[in-house]
């Protein structure tokens, strides 16, 4: 791993979190995987080796007991749902090199492998816990297959979460009157065997993990907090037949806990594709395993220990409900079963549905099929997803939202701009006019190539998208204020040079726009007399001479009408019915999901305060609408930045606990609003002068709906 500018001379590999094969895919679900390959795409057009993989989580307890409930077996069960899951992901123009699934051999015999290094080489344990048993049928019961009653709130609960009430984790033992969901027979708790892999250890290797990890701030910074609160062994194992058998004599009947073998199938599916294409090709122990420290090398914390080394470039994008198992879990397994460590994990926001959590079990969700079967281009929702907010921050998807975005960047900008030009270059040329590129359309487009690497360096599929839009939008201002349709006749050599300008902006705009609208990119390759597949186009490319000669273009995008929109908003309503009571979906077994298939429980609202100020006290505070200028981490704060505040009347330095929810590097040009007279303070040596406005734990930074210029005052 380096940590060189990408692209680097080692082959990376891009992963998302597992979809967990227990039920159907919305477009919530989608956001990870649109942007996985959307950032493997990119890596390639800067011109990195990459494979991108991924895999079905086939195991845990939902399986099984949804599988129960049907009547058939776990495989079948799980089976079904990857083979669903295969054949809707290219339906989105998601494209694995390899997408494989944890019951396969090739990830059984790895997944063995590893725990028995862990094993041997000391790092798991046994330990008796407290885990519940049906007496009757003589059966184990995992927390899953456990109901009763909340000792909290007196609800329906599972023997882990009161899910249908106050929302409570709940420990072993702890849920009254418990019963197997599987007999309804009484159960009980009785003391079992379990093995442990020892995460404590590995604080200090951790702590250096983090300070070299790359990715979004988010995954970087969280974890610190629980190294900082004492890191917990963890049970690796579950009483339950479907899964992974514990390797050796002493399994006794347990199997692997979802979460172990789960992250390894980034690994075995590696393996798959280099056994596909030959390791000539790629090769996936490079990557892994190649030139890692020693598994007991206690200098494997230190950053000099691992740079440098020949080794791949491995990049995780997931869920943020699953940082901690790829940030603490499984940065600890491959250090000790000596592979290599992730150079960077991007870690994305939920994704909402017109202001509520996405919920599977009242139909409130726009289904994957169903986004399809409306005719809806892939690309469309690819777009919406990546590019709207920063990669951690939290989507909201509305049909209105979806429509203003379509019609405003896709249609009014890109496709309008490559249509025109297109279009007046084969009706009055047959293609490209006889010119050369001027200086300042070579220049606008190597900014545009510029910011591009910059982003995909960054980790910013947001930046990397804008820059092929801001491209054509420059191409729309650049042909608007020529007006080459004026030139034809009284300055022809110039009219040509404008044309030519465009065709060449249009062809970086297709190769800039490639990774996030794979199906509309190679469409305008096309139409721009080009051979082969833009995803074969490096960042070249954009200066290269466009071909001669091409026909007459379509339009690239369609426009949404508001009936539509309307219809669609209508449809979803009465389906689902407005989500007004914070009801979210049960989600999957022991956090199991493999990615973001869980939704948001409510808020725990605070009551409204009894009281009141008077209009005056009110009218004492001076709050104004501020641009964030900059944004940065302050040294040795868990939860503060740095912001400088553009508030109109002058720039402020602000301190705000921000740290860990939200990607400071996207922040620069967001609108906020701040309370300008607040007593000046010093946190952590840095002076503050001012409070950013922001709401609830996840500090939903205050904006303002249209666009008041900085200094506007709040009233």
């Amino acid at each position: 791993m380096s940590h060189d500018d990408f692209p680097t001379d080692r082959p990376a590999v891009v992963t998302c979190g597992l979809p967990y094969a227990n039920g159907d895919l919305h477009i919530g679900h989608l956001r990870t995987y649109v942007s996985g390959d959307a950032y493997a795409r990119a890596l390639e057009t800067l011109g990195q080796e990459t494979a991108f993989v991924s895999g079905s989580d086939m195991h845990g307890t939902p399986v099984a007991v949804n599988a129960e409930k049907e009547g058939v077996s776990p495989e079948e069960f799980a089976l079904d749902h990857h083979e669903t899951y295969a054949g809707t992901f290219p339906k989105f123009n998601v494209e694995f090199d390899n997408y494989g699934h944890t019951h396969e051999p090739t990830n059984t015999e790895l997944t063995r492998e590893i725990v028995r290094t862990l094993d041997e080489a000391g790092h798991v344990y046994e330990k008796e816990i407290q885990v519940a048993y049906d007496p009757t049928d003589d059966q184990w019961l995992p927390d899953r297959y456990v109901e009763g009653t909340c000792p909290y709130c007196g609800e329906q609960a599972r023997g882990d979460e009161c899910d249908e009430g106050c929302g409570r984790h709940l420990e072993p033992g702890e849920i009254e009157d418990p019963v197997s969901a599987i007999s309804g027979n009484p159960a009980e708790y009785r003391e079992r065997t379990h093995k442990f892999f020892r995460v404590s250890e590995f604080e200090d290797y951790l702590t250096g993990f983090l300070d070299r990890l790359e990715g979004t701030s988010n995954a970087k910074n969280q974890p610190r907090e629980w190294i900082e609160n004492g890191l917990q062994d963890w049970c690796i194992t579950r009483d339950m037949d479907w899964g992974i058998d514990y390797p050796g004599e002493d399994g006794d009947d347990l199997v692997l806990y979802v979460w172990v073998d789960a992250p390894i199938e980034y690994v075995a599916s590696t393996k798959q594709y280099t056994e596909r294409v030959g390791a000539d090709t790629f090769d996936w122990e490079t990557v892994w395993k190649a030139n890692a420290p020693d598994a007991d090398d206690p200098a494997a914390a230190d950053a000099e220990t691992w740079a440098g080394r020949d080794t791949g470039e491995i990049v995780h994008i997931i869920g943020r409900d699953i940082i901690q198992h790829h940030t603490v879990f499984w940065p600890s397994m491959l250090r000790a079963a000596g592979y290599n460590e992730p150079r960077a994990v991007m870690a994305s926001g939920f994704v909402n549905l017109d202001g509520a959590a996405f919920s599977t079990s009242r139909d409130r969700a726009v289904w994957a099929d169903e986004y399809l079967d409306e005719g809806f281009d892939p690309d469309l929702v690819r777009y919406y997803l990546t590019t709207t907010g920063g990669f951690q921050q939290d989507v909201d998807f509305s049909w209105e939202k979806f429509q203003e975005r379509v019609n405003g960047e896709l249609v009014g900008t890109l496709g309008n701009f490559a249509y025109r030009s297109l279009l007046f270059a084969a009706r009055n040329y047959g293609g490209t006019p006889d010119a050369t590129t001027s200086e300042e359309v070579a220049s606008r487009i190597e900014e545009a190539v510029e910011d591009f690497e910059a982003a995909v360096n960054d980790y910013s599929l947001k930046r990397a998208g804008d820059a092929a839009v801001a491209l054509a939008g420059f191409g729309n201002e650049y042909i608007q204020r020529n007006e080459p349709w004026n030139l034809t006749d009284d300055d022809p050599d110039r009219a040509e040079q404008v044309i030519y300008d465009c065709v060449q902006v249009a062809k970086a705009v297709a190769v800039l726009a490639a990774p996030i609208l794979p199906g509309k990119a190679q469409r305008l390759w096309e139409q721009l007399g080009e051979d082969g597949s833009v995803h074969d186009a490096s960042l070249e490319a954009c200066l290269e001479s466009p071909p001669g000669d091409f026909g007459e273009p379509d339009e690239l995008f369609e426009k949404i009408e508001d009936d539509r929109v309307e219809e669609l908003s209508a449809e979803m309503e009465a389906s689902a019915g407005p989500a007004d009571d914070g009801e979210a979906d049960d989600g999957e077994a022991d956090g199991e999901s493999a990615d973001d298939a869980e939704d948001e429980p409510a808020p725990d609202l605070e009551p409204i305060a009894d009281d009141r100020i008077s209009f005056e006290d009110f009218q004492d505070l001076d709050i104004r609408v501020g641009e964030i200028e900059a944004a940065e981490p302050i040294e040795g704060a868990d939860d503060l930045a740095r912001l400088e505040v553009d508030i109109g009347v002058e720039r402020r330095q602000i301190v705000a606990g921000i740290k860990q929810l939200h990607d400071l590097d996207e922040l620069a040009g967001t609108r906020a609003v701040i309370v300008a007279n607040l007593e000046k303070a010093e946190l952590f040596g840095v002076e503050s002068n001012g409070m950013l406005l922001a709401a609830g734990e996840d500090a939903d930074i205050l904006t303002t709906h249209g666009d008041s210029a900085p200094g506007t005052k709040v009233r």
